[in-house]
């Protein structure tokens, strides 16, 4: 299969830039020709036989997977990134001794990796990584330490050293199996860039942060802290591409609560609060991924131990979900999945079974049809299409 045909960026002005996922939309649809196929990475643990980031293209026709060939070596690359403007890949380091990021110089003609740097928070594992749309901030989550901790970039795109480093504090969940004290679990940027939300399973919160581009670091932003139901736990999240509203899935009882954000002051209101998991499902409850459509009218879910794909329609006006289908994952444990940059395609990560999945969307309804489009990568945890 030859290598992806991949546009330049574009360089928008900061007023009228949009959020990077519609950025990325934007300049694929119109600069690009019909793509032979899509590029994507994948993050793993190592430890067993993976030894770190792994490549795989998608055929954009027929949703074929090719073979997928190793990319770079890591240790626990569990989550990554990109540089929005930048050929560059960032992977954070999940073992309790490493708790850093490195970066990759990507090579869009081969889609090699090369090394470029690396800086560490000195603090231990993180979970989660999200790079901000300007290219100022890399940001990292760490669910074991319960912290937020900030490296600027420089204009090439290198990391800085760690410039910010902030404790979770205040009252745990009830759950003391899981929620005995602050989760980190993953950081989401808002659609304006001006704040930093990030998801804590410990303390059944989204605490919010403020951005200080010119000094390179990030403070508390109580202001536009939510809570969650008491004992859900939630762990990853996503704004809609419009900005109007927020949406988090909760890791501990599998349900996904809806917030309507105030870009002015970046408070978050609560909408709704419902389930992935069918009604009778007697399946172990545990939510992983969730990602928005690039058209914005749906948003999808995976659960652990139900081993299935949620689909919902989004209301844009309320930010209401209304449930459309719920389809099983076609593997064991789906950690992680991602939508392809025209909508067209859904690639699911399954941690236990080694193995990627391929489903066909349909962009009026939002319904996934599995395929039979396969392949097998050692304990995949992390899809990233690159546009």
């Amino acid at each position: 299969m030859p290598p992806p045909r991949l546009p330049l960026m574009l360089s928008i002005p900061h007023p009228m830039r949009p959020s990077t996922p519609a950025l990325l939309a934007l300049t694929f649809a119109t600069l690009a020709p019909a793509a032979e196929n899509h590029l994507i990475y994948l993050g793993t643990y190592t430890g067993g036989e993976s030894k770190g980031i792994y490549r795989i293209h998608l055929d954009a026709t027929t949703g074929e997977l090719s073979t997928p060939e190793f990319a770079a070596e890591a240790r626990n690359p569990s989550f990554l990134d990109l540089h929005p403007t930048r050929p560059i890949l960032y992977a954070i380091d999940e073992s309790d001794s490493g708790g850093g990021v490195t970066a990759f110089n990507l090579d869009r003609s081969t889609g090699a990796l090369t090394r470029l740097n690396a800086e560490s928070t000195g603090a231990g594992g993180v979970a989660h990584l999200a790079v901000d749309r300007d290219a100022r901030f890399a940001l990292v989550a760490s669910y074991g330490r319960g912290y937020t901790a900030a490296f600027p970039l420089s204009p090439d795109g290198k990391l800085q050293p760690r410039s910010s480093l902030i404790q979770h504090e205040g009252p745990l969940g009830p759950r003391t199996d899981r929620q005995e004290k602050p989760h980190a679990h993953s950081v989401t940027f808002s659609p304006d860039n001006r704040f930093a939300y990030v998801a804590d399973l410990g303390l059944d919160r989204v605490l919010a942060f403020s951005l200080d581009p010119g000094a390179g670091t990030l403070a508390r932003h109580p202001a536009g802290d939510a809570s969650v139901p008491p004992g859900a736990g939630p762990r990853h999240s996503k704004f809609s591409h419009d900005g109007k509203h927020f949406y988090v899935f909760n890791e501990l009882d599998a349900t996904l609560s809806a917030f309507r954000h105030d870009p002015a002051t970046g408070a978050l209101s609560p909408v709704q609060t419902l389930s992935t998991l069918p009604a009778d499902s007697d399946s172990p409850k545990s939510g992983a991924e969730i990602r928005v459509h690039p058209n914005d009218r749906f948003v999808y879910a995976s659960n652990r131990g139900h081993d299935s794909l949620t689909v919902f329609a989004r209301n844009s006006d309320t930010g209401e979900l209304t449930f459309v289908q719920n389809i099983p994952s076609g593997g064991a444990i789906p950690r992680n999945f991602n939508l392809s940059p025209d909508g067209a395609w859904l690639v699911c990560a399954h941690q236990d079974s080694n193995s990627l999945s391929v489903f066909r969307v349909d962009p009026t309804t939002g319904r996934l049809t599995a395929t039979p489009n396969r392949a097998t990568i050692p304990r995949p945890v992390c899809v990233v299409f690159v546009p």
